[in-house]
This record gives C-alpha cells, structure tokens and sequence, in this order.
C-alpha cells in the first residue's frame, strides 16, 4: 500500500469518532440514476397461507384479534415492508369478534377475501379474512405517527345504506365488464381524488388467454386476486422474472420494475392492487412510461 493509500485509510477511520462519513465513497448509492428498491417481487399462496390464519384464530385469544394478523413481509426487507413503501397483511375474524375502536395517521384499507357482515366486529355466522393494506413503511423512514385507542370497546356511530368509504365489488366488476376490450381497469376515487394522499387503489380485468398492457411506474404496488389465474412477467434490466398466481393470492411489484399481467387460463381473471402514486405525485416526483 502506497503512502498515500495508508494515509486515505487512517483519514477514514478519524472520521467516525466525531460522527461523519464520506459522501464519495457512497454517492452512487445514495442518488442512483434510477430507482433501486430493496424489494423483489414476491408471491404470496393463499392456500398455503389459509390454514396457518385459520390457526392463528384458534391460538390467538379474542382480546388479541385486533392483532390477528399474517404480514406479508418481502424477502429481501424487515417487518412491515411488503415493498420498501407498502405493507400488506391477512387478518383473521372469528364470528363475534369486536377489534377496538381506534385511528392513526396511517392510512389503512381492507379488501374482503372471505366472509361477509363485518364492519369493524363481525356479526356473521363465519369467520372473515381481509386484506390490510396500510402506508406503515412511510412511517418508519419518516417517524411522525401517532395513535390512539377510544375508551370504549366501539365508537359511536349509525348504520346508513350506503358509505363513501365502502366499495361493493359488485359495483366494480360492473364498470370492469362494461369497458370493451381485453382489458380494463378501475380507479378508486373519493369524491374524484385518490382515496389518501399517499395511498390509493385499483381494479383491473383481464381476459381469458390475453394480457394487459406492460406498465413501468416508480411507485410499487401490491396487487390481489379476487378471480382467475395467470402469471405476471417482470422484466429488469434485461432480465424476466415470472410470478405465477391464482385466485386469492397476494404478490408485489417494486418501484420501477416493469410489468404485465398475462391471464393464461380458461376465466377472466379480476385483480385489486393498491399503490404509492399519490404520494409520489403530491410530491411532483412520480413517474411512469
């Protein structure tokens, strides 16, 4: 090692005592010419999943079902990144089960996979599974949530006919089906504006034996099956990932990786997702092709 060489290293090492670091050793990391997720896209099997909930509702007590929950949690990340951004889990609701009134500044939405009368208890006869889809990953780069539980076990509130934050799928499939073509898709909107400022969701329909269109966004989405079978192909810098799903599986695609949905079954396959974009757009930084 050369004089100077010797020297570089001994400079390097008196800098951490005082709490700094070198930005050229690690610019090219910090400001990539494109984005560089830490996730990979990931598949989640539901019929591997559903007995492992369903004991989760006999091992965990009612008292708990608030937190009767199965995280979809990426490989490649921690607990609660389903995509550096998003976070996805399963819960499960035994018949009769009340989850404790409370809110928070994260944004959460649910999308029904089994079971109907729920609302925040369960008045069926059945237990219900929904999808969580919530901003927790946001709140964890930037640490300003906060929480709250009312004192008591349900807040008061009405039962009306019909709610601007409720979502019939009966209704969505409707508008899926009457677009011509091959393929379709549906935007959740309150009020003509996406559901949060950071979170929002959508609806697509893909024919049987067809594909939808290759998208390529730098938000990143979680998507869900309501109905059918196929694969999604990824394609990233030159290389093809394949992720193959059925009705009732969950799967993600990271920021920036480019996609298509191919339905290579015998029905129509129905799929809800939720993504990022309306952060990146409220901050004037999203982009897609």
């Amino acid at each position: 090692m050369s004089p100077v060489e010797t020297d570089k290293v001994s400079f390097l090492k008196s800098l951490k005592p005082e709490n700094v670091e070198p930005l050229w050793t690690v610019m090219s990391a910090m400001v990539p010419p494109v984005p560089k997720p830490k996730a990979t896209p990931t598949v989640w099997n539901y019929k591997k999943l559903r007995p492992l909930l369903v004991e989760s509702g006999r091992l965990v007590p009612t008292e708990e079902s608030e937190r009767r929950v199965l995280m979809l949690i990426n490989p490649a990340l921690k607990a609660p990144q389903t995509t550096d951004t998003l976070y996805a889990g399963l819960q499960y609701i035994n018949p009769g089960e009340v989850a404790p009134a409370h809110r928070h500044s994260a944004f959460a939405l649910r999308f029904i996979i089994e079971g109907n009368g729920g609302y925040t208890a369960v008045e069926g006869d059945g237990p219900m599974i929904w999808l969580d889809g919530l901003d927790l990953p946001m709140f964890q780069a930037i640490p300003v949530n906060f929480a709250e539980h009312y004192e008591e076990e349900c807040y008061p509130a009405k039962t009306v006919a019909e709610s601007n934050i409720k979502f019939t799928w009966k209704k969505t499939q409707e508008y899926l089906d009457s677009v011509e073509g091959d393929y379709a898709v549906f935007d959740y909107t309150q009020g003509g504006s996406p559901l949060s400022t950071i979170l929002t969701g959508q609806a697509e329909r893909v024919n049987a034996g067809k594909a939808g269109p290759w998208r390529q966004e730098n938000s990143s989405f979680v998507y869900h099956v309501y109905e059918g079978a196929g694969y999604t192909v990824i394609e990233d810098n030159g290389e093809e990932t394949i992720l193959r799903w059925e009705g009732k599986d969950t799967f993600c695609i990271p920021s920036w990786k480019k996609f298509r949905l191919v339905n290579d079954g015998e029905d129509t396959a129905y799929l809800f997702s939720f993504n990022d974009s309306p952060l990146l757009k409220n901050l004037a930084i999203h982009r897609a092709k």
